[in-house]
């Protein structure tokens, strides 16, 4: 395939040809599909779902509903497994909360890693604190990958979670969640895949995977902003009390009591993202259409290129394993420069980069330091891009190379 052809897909991208935009780890841009099914929504079905019996809402219900189904083959999942929710923080809140609130207790363990985004760790924090149960973690190699000799000592009868970011959104590292979630179930703990950064990039099966609860956002692959999913197990889902009140998840509602409707619309309540969510699945349906393992072949391409040609390049240093098990993504500091001010000098440039710690304070720690810039591909990036970054370098470079 050739992905050259798919930037005509992306108005902002076909639209400003001086602009490099290397950070979709932070969003990604959005296909005219995604952008007309937005629209769409709007314009032709703009309706509440789930609670009118006219033929407006039944169409918009239908069009909710046909999103839920392929988010559902876009992970591999059961329809009823997939809650539509904001984001992948909303989601791991949902499960910090609905679960662990209801079934951690004092002395319980609670295991992470090194590399998580800040929103597998803060839920967790605020549930431990109330809990008293207790935090640690996968420690990092000094290549970037987590460590998984220590979960011989880690993985004891008190640890009733284990929640590991896919792809981390900083180094790039894709972890083997699979072996990691076969050991946490053999130690009896419940397994929480952070999948921000892996489901807009790698094939997704859940079911292979082991997990007990997925979540990603929809802005990172190709969808709108505020729509994200949740994909639970149904047996873990069917346990648990909802994580929000109110309109929709509902059975039964008394005065001084309620009883609850069953999974996934237990945790949707109130009205949903409804245009979001059918953008989403439009999104899902795009990717699908173009093979997610295509999409990681051209990531990895693009990412085993800018490695090479940023080789070329005094003072640069770049962060993160090398290997098969590496994303799209590429964090670096360049000399003494401050990864703020690299990425104004690079903006200027028409490369727009990401800095600061990247919402991974703990992470940043263990390489000892406060921020990094970082790259980014996806579908729409070219080998051209790659050579205009590695070109704006080399002038940043000359030009306050006295400073370096």
């Amino acid at each position: 395939m050739d992905f050259t052809t798919l930037r005509e897909d992306f108005p902002l991208i076909a639209g400003r040809p001086d602009l490099v935009y290397l950070d979709s780890a932070a969003t990604s841009q959005k296909p005219k599909r995604v952008l007309e099914a937005l629209d769409r929504y709007y314009k032709e079905l703009n309706a509440n779902v789930h609670r009118g019996a006219y033929r407006l809402s039944v169409a918009a219900t239908e069009a909710y509903e046909e999103a839920r189904r392929r988010m559902a083959r876009f992970l591999n999942a059961e329809e009823r497994e997939i809650i539509f929710v904001r984001n992948t923080t909303e989601a791991l809140n949902l499960v910090a909360y609905a679960w662990g609130l209801r079934n951690l207790k004092e002395g319980d363990e609670i295991l992470v890693t090194e590399m998580e985004h800040h929103a597998g760790l803060v839920p967790w924090h605020l549930v431990a604190g109330l809990k008293g149960a207790r935090i640690k973690a996968i420690p990092l190699t000094e290549e970037g990958r987590l460590d998984l000799s220590a979960l011989d000592t880690l993985l004891t009868e008190r640890v009733k979670v284990v929640s590991v970011v896919h792809m981390s959104n900083v180094l790039g590292t894709i972890n083997p969640v699979a072996e990691i979630a076969r050991r946490a179930k053999e130690a009896g703990a419940l397994v929480v895949v952070d999948g921000a950064q892996s489901a807009p990039h790698l094939p997704v099966d859940v079911k292979a995977l082991g997990a007990d609860f997925f979540a990603l956002s929809g802005h990172k692959m190709l969808g709108p902003t505020g729509a994200g999913v949740l994909f639970g197990r149904y047996e873990v889902l069917e346990g648990m009390m909802p994580f929000l009140g109110g309109g929709e998840m509902i059975r039964e509602v008394h005065v001084d009591r309620s009883t609850y409707a069953p999974p996934p619309q237990r945790f949707e309540a109130g009205t949903p993202p409804i245009a979001e969510a059918i953008a989403l699945g439009e999104a899902a349906s795009y990717l699908m259409e173009i093979g997610m393992e295509r999409v990681y072949a051209h990531d990895r391409a693009l990412l085993e290129y800018a490695l090479k040609r940023l080789a070329e390049v005094p003072d640069l240093k770049v962060y993160g394993p090398r290997g098969e098990d590496r994303g799209g993504v590429i964090p670096f500091t360049l000399g003494r420069l401050h990864p703020h001010d690299l990425a104004t000098f690079l903006d200027q440039e028409g490369i727009a980069v990401r800095a600061g710690h990247h919402c991974a304070q703990p992470l940043h720690r263990k390489l000892g330091l406060a921020a990094t810039a970082r790259a980014s591909f996806y579908l729409y990036n070219t080998f051209e891009e790659v050579d205009r970054f590695m070109e704006a370098l080399l002038r940043i470079h000359t030009r306050y190379r006295a400073w370096l």
